[in-house]
């Protein structure tokens, strides 16, 4: 029995708010359960230097956790003057993930930086980040297309992601904290609605995990993700 009483290919439960904050370009708060990320996308004429009169566009990310997302509270990563290994390692992930599905020529030379704020964490906020940055995403290239500042539709897909793992030696669809921290077995699959892998990472914590347990964690991805992605259609329709 999962700490929630879930059946094992059971997703927390998803809301997708849009429209959240004023001043973003795109903006949306996605809840998984207890996870609840707010994302806002960010619109500016301009390109990194690197890509300056190169016709491509550019997404990126940034990621933070608020002092008290968590049990106890976490100093701001700003007081000690840099950002952790882990919020570069993320932020990384979600800016990769996605440019997946971004047409970069029909964006044109103009970044769009997803920023994803967690503001209370239950396992599983770099999925819900990069779920909901795409919403975020659509909803200011939504803004761009309805100004006429682009013609083509520079989105190609829809992306999400979702975490699996084997709990209690059972694979499990969609961790929280109490299951995440006690999996043998955790990874988290990134995808677009084509079906197409855009990135996994995998680990087993003590006891390896067999091909056939990783074939049952992605027919359990695979029904996440389509979850998600109807969520996000409901969400920007």
């Amino acid at each position: 029995m999962r700490p929630s009483g879930r059946a094992t290919d059971a997703m927390r439960d998803i809301v997708i708010e849009t429209n959240v904050t004023k001043h973003a370009e795109g903006s949306c708060l996605i809840k998984c359960g207890d996870t609840h990320v707010l994302c806002t996308a960010s619109l500016e004429e301009r390109v990194p230097p690197f890509l300056r009169n190169s016709g491509l566009g550019w997404v990126t990310a940034e990621y933070g956790m608020l002092p008290r997302s968590t049990g106890s509270r976490m100093r701001r990563e700003s007081t000690t003057g840099k950002q952790g290994g882990r919020t570069v390692e993320i932020q990384r992930l979600i800016g990769r993930s996605l440019r997946a599905g971004v047409d970069r020529v029909a964006l044109g030379e103009r970044q769009i930086t997803v920023d994803c704020d967690v503001i209370q964490a239950d396992g599983g906020t770099r999925c819900a980040s990069i779920t909901g940055g795409w919403v975020a995403l659509r909803l200011a290239v939504n803004k761009l297309l309805k100004a006429g500042d682009i013609t083509t539709d520079p989105l190609t897909d829809h992306v999400a992601a979702v975490s699996c793992g084997i709990y209690a030696g059972q694979p499990v669809l969609d961790l929280d904290y109490a299951e995440d921290s006690e999996a043998g077995t955790d990874a988290n699959f990134v995808m677009t609605g084509s079906g197409g892998l855009v990135e996994l990472q995998g680990s087993a914590e003590g006891a390896t995990f067999s091909r056939d347990e990783f074939s049952q964690l992605m027919d359990l991805a695979d029904k996440g993700i389509a979850e998600l992605i109807a969520a996000q259609k409901a969400a920007t329709s």
